[in-house]
């Protein structure tokens, strides 16, 4: 049985470290200004009209968030173990009175609850820009990109466990989670495209290749959300909202959700098999 008294201190030590955490800060605080650099230029741009609402903005925060947040999940989480272990802090942990299973879910909380804070002052102070400038037309749409962009912070946590469960030292956790950051964005849009010319993928075949990237599964989330359709994606983008219509939005929630859920599940494995070792 699970002691949810020592998953909450868990979960208050995790929040307060992060604080203490630089990068984690820094990361913070890049998103922030440059979502509200985003939405200063998208309210030049839009002259005498102001932002003509959410939904301009929303759009322009894709791609930050696309390049940003699983960074600071994939970074956050593979500290989270490999860096203690490295440490000893994790043999001094392990040494009270909680299981294994209660140290992994407390500390994946407290990172989680980070993280989502982060994102929430950034898309708060963002919101607010908006609000003053341009009103509070297709508020809808920025909601969903939050939300989504919220999953897939935590996604990116839970695969960045993974990694910190699976070797000893924080370096090398750090390293593997930079090399799968940047191997999840190149293979988006022009990864894609490379493979479905190299493979010569149908539709169908290069929608579901999409799908097993998490970068692209909020992409395409985000891009439902905002417009009535997927032209925007080409053939792809077509082929799904066709084949799905309202139900796709559900749909890519659950397989983000998974990300969250296998990951984690997998870590707790090897967590439990390693120990502190």
């Amino acid at each position: 049985m699970l002691d949810f008294e020592n998953i909450l201190v868990l979960t208050q030590k995790e929040l307060y470290d992060a604080r203490r955490n630089r990068w984690f800060m820094l990361y913070a605080v890049a998103f922030t200004g440059l979502a509200l650099g985003l939405a200063y230029m998208a309210l030049s741009g839009a002259g005498n009209y102001g932002l003509a609402g959410f939904g301009r903005t929303s759009a322009s925060l894709i791609n930050l968030v696309l390049l940003i947040v699983p960074l600071m999940g994939l970074t956050l989480g593979a500290l989270s173990l490999a860096g203690e272990r490295e440490k000893g802090t994790l043999m001094y942990l392990m040494a009270q009175p909680i299981s294994q299973a209660e140290l992994l879910l407390g500390k994946f909380v407290g990172l989680s609850l980070a993280l989502i804070a982060a994102l929430g002052i950034g898309f708060g102070l963002t919101a607010f820009a908006i609000a003053l400038n341009g009103g509070s037309a297709e508020i809808d749409t920025y909601l969903i990109l939050m939300g989504f962009a919220v999953v897939l912070a935590v996604a990116s946590l839970s695969l960045g466990f993974l990694i910190s469960a699976a070797v000893q030292r924080g370096s090398t956790a750090i390293g593997l989670a930079l090399f799968l950051w940047l191997l999840l964005v190149f293979f988006g849009d022009l990864g894609l495209m490379g493979t479905a010319l190299v493979l010569q993928l149908d539709v169908q075949q290069l929608f579901l290749a999409a799908l097993v990237n998490p970068l692209q599964l909020f992409k395409i989330a985000a891009i439902s959300g905002i417009r009535s359709n997927l032209e925007v994606l080409g053939p792809a983008g077509v082929y799904a909202f066709r084949t799905y219509g309202s139900a796709l939005l559900p749909l890519l929630l659950g397989l983000l959700l998974l990300w969250v859920i296998i990951p984690l599940l997998l870590a707790t494995y090897l967590f439990k098999k390693r120990g502190v070792l």
